[in-house]
C-alpha cells in the first residue's frame, strides 16, 4: 500500500526547505502551488468554471490564464477566495492521487500551504506541520520577498496559526534553525515504520 504523506507549514516556516530534505531522502514530492498553476491553464473543468465565474476575458488570445483578473477577483473578499478554492482544490487532489498512483516509490507527499483548510488530510495518510518561531519567519519573508514587517506580519495573520495546524498533524517538524532536522526527519521516519499513523 502507498504511504501518502501530507506536509503544510505557515508563510515562513521553511517547509519547501523540509520537503527538498525528504525528497533527497527519497520521497517524490507534489507541489499543489506548482500544479495548480499548470491545472488552471490545462484543466478543462478548472478553464470552464473559471469562465463561466469571470467571464471568457479570464484566459487570453494564447490560451494562458488573465492573472490579474483572478488575481483582483480573489482578493477582493473572503468569499471570492472561497469560490476559487472550491473550484481548484478538487482538482488539484485528484491530480495528485493519479500522480500519487504513478510514482514507483512506496512513500509520496503533497506539499500544500492550506493543506486542511482544503480538506486533503482526508485522503492523506500522514499529515507533517513544519513550525518556526515567529520573528524566524518574519525574517525568512522579509529577506526572501524583499517586503516590510508590516506587509510580513500581515501575511502571517490570514493564515492559520501554527497552534491551529499542530493540533491536526499527526507529526510535527521545528524548523528553528537550532534543532537537528536530520535527527528529526529520521524520526520521522520511524514514526512512519511504527504505523503508529495508522491508529490516528
Amino acid at each position: 500500500m502507498k504511504i501518502k504523506l501530507g506536509i503544510t507549514g505557515g508563510i515562513g516556516s521553511g517547509k519547501s526547505y523540509i520537503c527538498q530534505r525528504l525528497q533527497k531522502a527519497g520521497i517524490p514530492i507534489y507541489s499543489c502551488d506548482d500544479q495548480a498553476k499548470r491545472l488552471n491553464v490545462e484543466s478543462p473543468e478548472i478553464r470552464k468554471a473559471f469562465t463561466a465565474l469571470l467571464g471568457p476575458s479570464v484566459y487570453l488570445e494564447d490560451g494562458s490564464l488573465n492573472k490579474p483578473l483572478l488575481i483582483n477577483y480573489l482578493f477582493a473578499s473572503e468569499e471570492h477566495a472561497n469560490t476559487i478554492n472550491h473550484i481548484v482544490h478538487p482538482v488539484v487532489l485528484q491530480d495528485f492521487l493519479q500522480w500519487a498512483q504513478e510514482q514507483e516509490e512506496e512513500t509520496v507527499a503533497l506539499e500544500a500551504a492550506l493543506l486542511f483548510e482544503a480538506g486533503y488530510q482526508q485522503q492523506l495518510d500522514c499529515t507533517i506541520v513544519v513550525t518556526a518561531p515567529l520573528e524566524l519567519r518574519l525574517q525568512r519573508i522579509i529577506e526572501r520577498d524583499h517586503t516590510t514587517r508590516e506587509a510580513a506580519l500581515q501575511r502571517i495573520g490570514v493564515q492559520s496559526s501554527d497552534e491551529k495546524k499542530i493540533q491536526q498533524a499527526d507529526f510535527v517538524i521545528v524548523n528553528d534553525e537550532k534543532t537537528s532536522i536530520n535527527k528529526q526527519i529520521q524520526e520521522l521516519f520511524v514514526f512512519l515504520r511504527s504505523n503508529s499513523w495508522k491508529h490516528r
